[in-house]
């Protein structure tokens, strides 16, 4: 679509927040007012629809925090049960837990930047995950993941969407949450993450197609950050 609005706003809604063009609300695709809990996230919403210039084109890709918001308030809201079940799915097989059988400097290092965070969800969430050497499924106790599915039940629809982002992209429940609890800052976690990938170009040099796609999943992982840090009251 393009920028046919004159001026950007802010409103007070009933329950939050929400953002206006040229005076008439925005409306998520149900129909209804976007509505957010806080001023701030209303802003960052807000600056969104007001960077374009006008006439320009205006992308879903240019409006991240306002699909988040929508997403969150008409999918995630209405059903939480079913969003953490499947962000739960991700702790039963996370990436923390499948370790490499070789070559042994990868494996070292493995184990110096996951341990620490498997480590972490031990002391901090009560969750003892088992670890394994390759690539053959094993199976988590059912303690530790009660224990995740408790460490998901504290969060928020709001919290839950940015997770819904930041855990698929990290292939783990784990980092997810680190970032989530402010553990972790959300570059370190994607780069612990993506430890395999970045072992391989330090020996065979970078692939531009690599190096793009890991800089998309970054900024996907620091918006959905920066999305539930603007969403907290």
């Amino acid at each position: 679509m393009k920028r046919i609005w004159k001026c950007t706003g802010l409103a007070e809604m009933e329950g939050g927040f929400g953002v206006t063009l040229d005076g008439r609300p925005v409306r998520l695709p149900g129909g209804s007012p976007l509505t957010v809990p806080t001023e701030r996230l209303a802003r960052a919403i807000a600056a969104e629809w007001d960077a374009p210039g006008e006439n320009d084109e205006v992308r879903p890709d240019d409006l991240p925090l306002t699909r988040l918001a929508g997403t969150t308030v008409e999918r995630i809201a209405p059903d939480t049960g079913a969003v953490r079940a499947s962000l739960l799915a991700y702790g039963r097989s996370d990436l923390l837990c499948y370790r490499a059988t070789a070559p042994e400097g990868l494996v070292d290092e493995q184990a110096r930047l996951w341990q620490p965070w498997l480590d972490w969800a031990q002391s901090t969430l009560g969750a003892h995950l088992a670890v394994t050497a390759g690539i053959t499924a094993i199976g988590q106790p059912a303690e530790a993941i009660g224990a995740l599915d408790q460490a998901l039940a504290r969060h928020d629809a709001w919290s839950l969407a940015g997770l819904g982002v930041t855990v698929p992209a990290l292939g783990s429940l784990v980092l997810g949450l680190a970032v989530a609890e402010g553990a972790l800052a959300p570059l370190a976690a994607h780069d612990c993450a993506a430890l395999d990938e970045l072992w391989q170009e330090r020996l065979w040099g970078e692939d531009a197609e690599a190096v793009a796609r890991r800089a998309r999943i970054g900024d996907d992982i620091v918006t959905a950050a920066r999305f539930v840090a603007l969403a907290q009251r």
